[in-house]
């Protein structure tokens, strides 16, 4: 917003710790600090519009998280964890059938018994229960937009953005100045790509000696289906068609509770076609004989889409900073191959509130949690990235079919505690690695039939997405220039393709294309902050509660 050195100062509120994000790293972190010291004061600021708003995952949980944070959980009446695993299949898809792999190859780490299929949004909305019970502070609808530092530089807390400023910036009729919350200690919790982590990484250099953060864009449909073809537990996952083999991703399919499925797709985002649609694909993806079958008389009743962090062992930041920490997501410890990243985000949680209680209780604030940095690699979130360390970059290095067989035969080496490659490099960046459209064909995807497959609009609808219209764009170009020289005329305008929700368009006019963006659709994936070429669109937060509002997601 332009600057008005008129504008009341803003009001401010003092805490023990404050935690930017109320997803299951955030929770986790809240509670255990209230287990370990009651009277430590924590509250949680939220950009969505309430608790679980803004979580999208597909979900499998491995429960070692929630059984070491809350270890009586099972017996709990109210937990909205119902559907344990009941049977896992994986397949290799071709363009009219597919291959059942046996389950006795995969690694054992890859196998999903004692697991539970689950709404990761209403495990959220019940953990922020656990959590207010205790006496932990929750604003929903407020996103934390700026860190607060002091003269050292130290973090001390985070501001919430100004609610009420108008699209040209300037204050309109319901202006509101945002709110200070201040802290011994700031957790970070947002997710991946989170705006806030990365501020903090760049400002204090928290990714220097590692590799770059690798990301994949994970699209999701929830489906009411028919009962006779519901089959509560059963967890499939597959690789192959529709995406080549030189494109890394795959699908998942879930069968909940209540006859509900939830299919998901995700598209590695180091792909180089800039023609290639991941929102096309998942699309695409369904229409397969073998899964097709599933939603025969179904209903497609919500739709989202998030970026997910694939980067692992190797592309995991320096964790801490004066004042604070990442957590979950936001730090990037997400297990790719078993497709499951909540149980590590509780953990983390857990490992950092230790740290910082221990901190409070010897008098300390705003210094650096030098024993969560040392420690984590050794924890068990640790040694569970570090057995999958090189599935990645070995699936990026010779593609699909010969890199998921290499990534197999490295887990099972790593059960034996080597690896045959040591640590294997990611190379360059996701936005890197895009390619010129003057190397590749455009794609020609079918036409949706509004019945299996979908368009974007429809899809954005049932994410109940919606932001304040008069306020500032949120979705920053920093050179439109840049956007119209390299991201149109080099690449095609792969905007319109990467986004999964219809923000970005080309509009061809007379004097030339003109760059179009929606940014009430944004259902906040952040791929365009990830994935365009010249890293020329920054995301930032829109007011708050502004974006989707998934319901059992």
């Amino acid at each position: 917003m332009t600057d008005h050195p008129d504008l009341p100062p803003r009001e401010a509120m003092e805490f023990d710790v404050v935690i930017v994000g109320a997803g299951p790293a955030g929770l986790a972190a809240a509670i255990r600090l209230k287990q370990v010291s009651p009277d430590i004061s924590v509250v949680i600021v939220e950009k969505g519009s309430e608790v679980g708003a803004h979580i999208l995952s597909g979900a499998v949980i491995d429960p070692v998280g929630l059984d070491s944070l809350l270890p009586e959980w099972r017996g709990e009446d109210d937990v909205p964890i119902k559907t344990p695993v009941t049977e896992d299949r994986f397949l290799w898809l071709g363009p009219a059938g597919g291959v059942r792999l046996p389950n006795v190859l995969m690694p054992p780490l890859m196998s999903n018994d004692g697991n539970y299929v689950v709404s990761l949004a209403n495990v959220c909305r019940w953990l922020a229960g656990k959590a207010e019970a205790l006496g932990v502070e929750i604003y929903p609808g407020f996103a934390a937009s700026e860190l607060l530092r002091d003269e050292t530089g130290a973090v001390v807390g985070v501001a919430t953005g100004d609610m009420g400023v108008d699209r040209a910036g300037e204050p309109g009729p319901n202006y509101q100045r945002g709110m200070e919350l201040r802290g011994k200690y700031t957790l970070l919790g947002e997710g991946a790509r989170g705006s806030l982590a990365k501020q903090a990484i760049a400002a204090f250099g928290l990714s220097e000696g590692r590799d770059p953060q690798k990301f994949g864009i994970g699209l999701k449909e929830l489906w009411q289906i028919d009962p006779a073809l519901h089959k509560p537990g059963l967890v499939q996952h597959s690789f192959g068609w529709p995406l080549g083999n030189g494109t890394g991703g795959g699908s998942f399919l879930y069968h909940l509770e209540d006859n509900q499925v939830a299919v998901g797709f995700v598209v590695h985002l180091n792909y180089k076609n800039p023609y290639l649609s991941p929102f096309e694909e998942f699309q695409r993806f369904k229409t397969h004989p073998l899964i097709a079958p599933t939603f025969a008389g179904g209903r497609r009743i919500a739709y989202g889409a998030r970026a997910i962090t694939e980067g692992g062992w190797q592309s995991v930041p320096k964790l801490v900073f004066p004042g604070g920490a990442l957590l979950g997501c936001a730090a990037g410890f997400v297990n790719v191959p078993r497709i499951k990243g909540s149980h590590n985000a509780i953990l983390s949680g857990m490992l950092a509130a230790d740290h910082v209680a221990a901190a409070l209780g010897e008098g300390r604030s705003g210094d650096e949690l030098t024993g969560l940095e040392e420690g984590w690699r050794t924890s068990a979130i640790g040694r569970d990235l570090k057995r999958v360390r090189n599935v990645k970059p070995l699936w990026s290095r010779f593609g699909t079919a010969i890199g998921i067989a290499l990534g197999g035969v490295d887990m099972w080496a790593n059960t034996l505690g080597f690896s045959l490659f040591g640590t294997l490099r990611h190379g360059k960046t996701d936005a890197a690695a895009t390619e010129p459209a003057r190397n590749f064909k455009p794609i020609a995807y079918p036409k949706p039939d509004g019945v299996l497959t979908f368009d974007r609009l429809s899809s954005v609808f049932l994410s109940n997405t919606n932001h304040e219209e008069d306020q500032p764009v949120h979705l920053k170009v920093i050179d439109p220039a840049l956007q119209k020289s390299s991201e149109h005329d080099v690449y095609a305008g792969l905007s319109q393709r990467y986004c999964p929700a219809g923000v970005y368009e080309w509009i061809e006019e007379p004097s030339g294309p003109r760059f179009q963006i929606n940014a009430q659709n944004c259902v906040h994936c952040k791929t365009c902050d990830i994935k365009d070429p010249n890293q020329n669109i920054v995301w930032t937060t829109p007011e708050g509660a502004g974006g989707p509002n998934y319901p059992n997601m």
